[in-house]
């Protein structure tokens, strides 16, 4: 950890995360026109948000600084790849890290891992599925479009809501909190699909006001103290590739998992490499 990693999160640990982020949730969430305009004026000349990708380019015409965040795309802006059994990227964003899940671990940064158990709960059963498999973190920063799309088709079995801390997702934290995406809060989404088990997890972080699934509306908040999870056997929802499986409001992390010798990353999808949605990122073998 450098110096300026340690000055950047270590204060991370006293702070009243869940605190922030409801003041946060109230401010994002506010209608009043003086407050939300500044808030996007703000977000889109600091981090250089490209509002010509927008469906609505004017800033004025969002109901909430949220409304905004979430925004549409212009129609065909992200065309979803149609090759045979390709993997379309769920979000954009850049790729924190990918490769394989070894001996359970998840590999997060250099002398820093997590296990698929810890990240799906604590439940031996759902991590079973990704032993010895793939894995895929994507990083959505305060510029990217904030809304999660399908890798494969896949229908819903179980969405697991896991309570944890609020630790920001950005490099210098990823690299320097042991276990970050294992101790964050978090949504996992568990789907069967042509290359078998499929575990979509959003990861929470502060001023994250909340997470939410197309199926289902907002999860999170509330936070509640223990792991809460919904079993979907009778109708269960069939997600196509590319549709819209949920959304932050404000950024933060999806992480992908695959069972073994199921599916294989295209080369160049590594760290640091910033991908579109809808892109192909892999294949299903």
């Amino acid at each position: 950890m450098t110096l300026k990693e340690a000055l950047t999160t270590l204060p991370q640990y006293v702070l009243p995360q869940h605190g922030l982020s409801r003041i946060m949730s109230r401010l994002t969430h506010a209608e009043n026109p003086a407050v939300k305009n500044l808030l996007i004026r703000q977000v889109v000349r600091h981090y250089g948000v490209n509002m010509d990708e927008a469906l609505e380019q004017d800033i004025h015409a969002f109901k909430s600084f949220n409304h905004f965040f979430t925004r549409e795309l212009k129609p065909g802006l992200r065309p979803v790849t149609a090759e045979p059994h390709a993997i379309a990227c769920p979000a954009d964003g850049a790729v924190s890290q990918a490769g394989n899940i070894t001996e359970g671990h998840i590999f997060q940064a250099k002398g820093k891992s997590f296990t698929a158990l810890d990240l799906l709960g604590g439940s031996t059963e759902r991590a079973a599925a990704f032993v010895n498999g793939s894995f895929a973190t994507v990083y959505l920063s305060p510029k990217d479009y904030h809304r999660l799309h399908m890798p494969l088709t896949g229908t819903l079995k179980e969405m697991v809501h896991v309570p944890g801390r609020l630790f920001s997702v950005n490099t210098a934290t990823t690299r320097s909190v042991p276990g970050l995406f294992a101790r964050n809060e978090r949504v996992c989404c568990l789907f069967d699909t042509e290359a078998g088990p499929m575990a979509l997890v959003l990861v929470g972080a502060i001023f994250v006001s909340s997470i939410e699934t197309v199926w289902h509306g907002v999860v999170t908040p509330p936070t509640m103290a223990a792991v809460r999870s919904w079993q979907y056997r009778d109708n269960a929802p069939t997600l196509a590739m590319g549709a819209e499986m949920g959304r932050f409001n404000m950024g933060s992390t999806i992480i992908v998992l695959f069972g073994q010798n199921k599916i294989r990353w295209n080369k160049g999808f590594n760290a640091d490499s910033v991908v579109r949605l809808g892109e192909k990122i892999g294949s299903v073998v």
